[in-house]
């Protein structure tokens, strides 16, 4: 009876550490696809003291490294700086893309200034973000804020933290509040950025890649632009564009989309009477790719798109939300106007090679 209660006693005890291994392994991140961590609540307001050392040591400043060539050809290198959010213990780090786009050298300085290589891991032009990482382990992060259109409100008070103007000493921290939701803006690489937060937080050359904060210390936006014909303007990317971006640069390098191969414009009072429209909004079609699905599902040149399925298309911008919210292999139904006649199309989408 004895030697049978100690082999009980020893099963039972690796039992237990087995299930202690394994609920350690689940509640891990199991692969860079679950290194952003998200939470789906707004938390507990932290004081300023409070909000300055959790955030700090998860700030990076970036510094990049371009060689551009002279009308002589000869070397001329050009430097760059911008910001970066810890995302991850093991060194994934998200910023824009204008920041380290081209760059031959990325480096990444931390809080306490220990400095480290960074490699691009994937970026994405289309909405201005991307991934870097450094070989560091146990770092500080930060968590994303789902949902930021939605659970943030005009007026909410926002934090804005980064390597401002690359001044020596750490980031540089304001404060502001929520301006507006849901912005689209123009970058002066012609590329349109939607859901954008606008706030009033100052953003100086060098904040690009840095967070847009709420009161609880969570990523609400990635700051990105500033306008710089008026005074108190800065912009960020929600995390509403962010998280699934992020993500998918992680675990891909790039981004999926789905492709439906036309250039639209917003059909306005002005471009209906222009183009003799038989219809006041929708999508006007300006040229459709060869060989791409709305090629193979015969739309033209000149035809209205006025719905994806049983979604209303009254602008160029609710056909790109729309073709957006599907998968790459989805079938769309197509409503259109080609003059007087309502037609429809089915087109299989296909992965977008930009």
């Amino acid at each position: 009876m004895s030697k049978l209660k100690y082999i009980l006693i020893a099963v039972l005890l690796l039992v237990g550490i087995s299930l202690v291994v394994t609920n350690t392994l689940d509640n891990s991140p199991s692969s860079a696809s679950e290194y952003l961590y998200v939470d789906e609540e707004i938390g507990s307001e932290l004081s300023t003291q409070e909000l300055v050392a959790e955030v700090a040591p998860a700030v990076v400043s970036i510094v990049t490294e371009t060689v551009s060539y002279n009308w002589f050809w000869q070397a001329v290198p050009q430097t760059g700086a911008g910001s970066g959010i810890i995302i991850s213990p093991d060194g994934y780090i998200v910023t824009n893309n204008h920041v380290v786009e081209g760059a031959q050298k990325v480096t990444v300085t931390l809080s306490d200034g220990s400095a480290f290589a960074a490699t691009v891991m994937g970026t994405d032009a289309q909405t201005d973000l991307a991934v870097v990482k450094i070989d560091a382990n146990n770092l500080s992060y930060l968590h994303f804020l789902s949902n930021s259109l939605e659970q943030l409100g005009v007026l909410d008070p926002v934090v804005a933290v980064g390597n401002a103007l690359a001044l020596p000493g750490g980031p540089t921290w304001t404060t502001g509040v929520v301006s507006n939701l849901g912005r689209s803006i123009k970058e002066n690489t012609g590329v349109v950025l939607n859901d954008i937060i606008q706030t009033d937080t100052a953003i100086n050359a060098g904040n690009s890649g840095g967070p847009l904060l709420d009161t609880a210390g969570q990523v609400v936006g990635i700051n990105v632009a500033i306008a710089s014909n008026a005074e108190n303007i800065g912009f960020a990317i929600s995390t509403d564009t962010a998280i699934p971006v992020v993500q998918s640069l992680i675990t891909e390098g790039k981004v999926v989309r789905p492709w439906l191969g036309v250039e639209v414009t917003t059909v306005t009072s002005t471009i209906q009477q222009y183009y003799n429209l038989s219809v006041n909004a929708g999508a006007l079609i300006t040229s459709v790719t060869n060989g791409s699905p709305a090629d193979k599902a015969g739309l033209k040149a000149s035809d209205v798109i006025t719905k994806i399925d049983s979604e209303d298309i009254s602008t160029a911008d609710d056909l790109v939300s729309a073709i957006g919210s599907h998968q790459v292999g989805d079938q769309v139904e197509i409503i259109y106007y080609r003059g007087n006649v309502q037609k429809v199309a089915n087109a299989t989408l296909e992965e977008s090679s930009s």
